[in-house]
């Protein structure tokens, strides 16, 4: 059988070769092809001018697009770390992490509380003393004048005290027979102080005050500031109406009347005060004290100086159930 006879065989159809588009040739060390279509194409080289000043037919046409950024990193440049960049700190947010949280130890605690300590004691001193001053600035006139004086008495009487015990310290000191002395001043001394205790009788200048109280407004608070007013003014025996005041007293309302020490007492007042006439006298009746208190009440009130006040109630003398004396 000759070849023109023979059958022709069905021979598989061939998938003719996809076109691809003519492109520029790559550069030396360029990437590849596949990466085209993510990466900016480079810049092609310029092609050689001919002699007229033109460019080959061959000239690839002119690309407007910026040139292509180098694929790997500079030496200089530092890799982006896998996480998200912090911020840099300001100097304020250093401050603040420097301070909180606070690093406290124990020297700085116990600083803290010494210093603590001293400001309360410097703030409750300042306190006393302003009211101490406020106090004192808005008294009367009358007010500031009777202090003042009654600072001026209390000040001579500690100084006369101080002279008589400085001279029994001598007495004590030069006499030949001490022990003589120490039993005469001792006598002297219980004499003293049975005055005061109203154990013994007492006479010697001093006041005396009448209280005519014919409207019954006088209470026993208004007698009371008298016998403190009078005890500031160096009173060393008082006596009222008969009945001996000592450091113990005490005074309460009564109907008609006053009680002192539990005795009932009525109009009118007689106040018998042993001590310095120059002094009592001036210290009920200055401006706002004893004696205009009780005429605002509409009483009536003589005060009397006298060289001899005798003050004979007497007080027994009350044995203390748990004291004695130190020198047995």
């Amino acid at each position: 059988m000759s070849e023109r006879e023979q059958p022709e065989t069905t021979r598989p159809a061939v998938t003719p070769p996809r076109s691809v588009p003519d492109t520029p040739a790559s550069a030396p060390g360029a990437p590849p092809a596949g990466l085209r279509r993510e990466l900016p194409a480079e810049v092609p080289p310029a092609a050689p001018r001919t002699a007229s000043g033109r460019t080959g037919a061959s000239e690839a046409p002119r690309m407007t697009h910026p040139p292509q950024v180098s694929q790997k990193p500079q030496a200089s440049e530092t890799p982006a770390a896998d996480g998200p960049a912090e911020p840099e700190l300001t100097g304020r947010r250093r401050l603040v992490n420097g301070l909180w949280p606070p690093r406290v130890t124990r020297a700085q605690l116990i600083v803290a509380l010494l210093l603590f300590g001293l400001g309360f004691g410097l703030a409750v001193q300042v306190a006393s003393t302003s009211d101490t001053d406020s106090a004192l600035r808005g008294a009367r006139q009358e007010d500031l004048v009777r202090i003042l004086d009654e600072l001026d008495d209390r000040t001579e009487r500690l100084e006369d005290e101080k002279q008589g015990l400085e001279k029994q310290r001598e007495e004590l000191e030069n006499s030949s027979d001490q022990a003589e002395e120490a039993r005469r001043q001792t006598i002297e001394k219980e004499r003293q102080l049975g005055v005061l205790a109203g154990t013994v009788a007492a006479q010697g200048p001093g006041i005396e005050m009448t209280i005519e109280d014919t409207k019954g407004t006088v209470e026993s608070d208004m007698l009371l500031d008298a016998i403190q007013e009078l005890r500031a003014a160096g009173a060393e025996a008082i006596q009222v109406n008969g009945v001996r005041v000592v450091a113990g007293t005490y005074l309460s309302d009564a109907d008609g009347g006053v009680s002192v020490d539990g005795n009932k007492i009525k109009s009118p007042y007689r106040f018998k005060v042993i001590g310095k006439p120059q002094d009592l006298e001036p210290a009920l009746n200055i401006p706002g004290g004893v004696v205009q208190t009780l005429e605002k009440e509409q009483a009536t009130v003589t005060v009397e100086r006298t060289d001899k006040i005798v003050v004979d109630a007497l007080r027994a003398p009350k044995r203390p159930d748990y004291a004695r004396s130190s020198s047995r």
